[in-house]
Formats: C-alpha cells, structure tokens, sequence
C-alpha cells in the first residue's frame, strides 16, 4: 500500500501561482510513477500531469502544458506540482496518484490521496 497526502492548495487571484506537495508513504517511493489528477465543480475527474520513478519524464495535459510543472524528491518521498498563471477553470481539487506504470498513471493509477482544494478568483 502507499498512502498520499496532499497539501499547499488555497485561494489565489487569477495570474497567480501556487506549489502543491505530495507526502508519500508506504511502499519504496521511486517504485512508483507519480501524478496529479483534479475534480473540477460539477466535473469528473482529469488528468493533469504525469512524472516516471526517475524524474526523467513527464507528461502533461494540453490545459496545463507550459503553466504547470511536476517534479519529484526520491530522497524526500514528495512529488510537487508548481502551477504557475492559474486561470479560474483551473479551480478544483487536486489529486496525488501513485502507479506502478508509468504509462498507466495517466488512466488508472493505483493509489490516491485525499485531495487539496484550490480555488482560483478572477
């Protein structure tokens, strides 16, 4: 099992930026492929970045490509979503995913977390 914790979500302004973390425990961490999923209002749930066990490779939906950066500490168990020119459609709850298959994260990780609540004002 991995547990995931998620923390730094917030309120900020439109243009702003904001960095999640993601507290990973359990299983050997650099096992597994990380991401980040969200839950818009009223939506199901999407994809929004993806990174290998290595660091070596990410993958990112087209809504967040060049504003949002995923990375991740294999010393520190934590992988990181820094979101940069946040836009209102942004606001959701955002998601930790663990998966043993990197090219799975991005369908359907194995683990979630909890979620962190981030709301974008115009």
């Amino acid at each position: 099992q991995v547990q995931l914790v998620e923390s730094g979500g917030g309120l900020v302004q439109a243009g702003g930026s904001l960095r999640l973390s993601c507290a990973a425990s359990g299983r050997t961490f650099s096992d597994f492929a990380m991401g980040w999923f969200r839950q818009p209002p009223g939506k199901e749930r999407e994809f929004v970045a993806a990174i290998s066990w290595s660091g070596g490779s990410t993958y990112y939906a087209d809504s967040v490509k060049g504003r949002f950066t995923i990375s991740r500490d294999n010393a520190k168990n934590m992988v990181y979503l820094q979101m940069n020119s946040l836009k209102p459609e942004d606001t959701a709850v955002y998601y930790c995913v663990a998966g043993e298959v990197y090219a799975h994260v991005r369908r359907g990780p194995d683990y979630w977390g909890q979620g962190t609540q981030v709301t974008v004002s115009s």
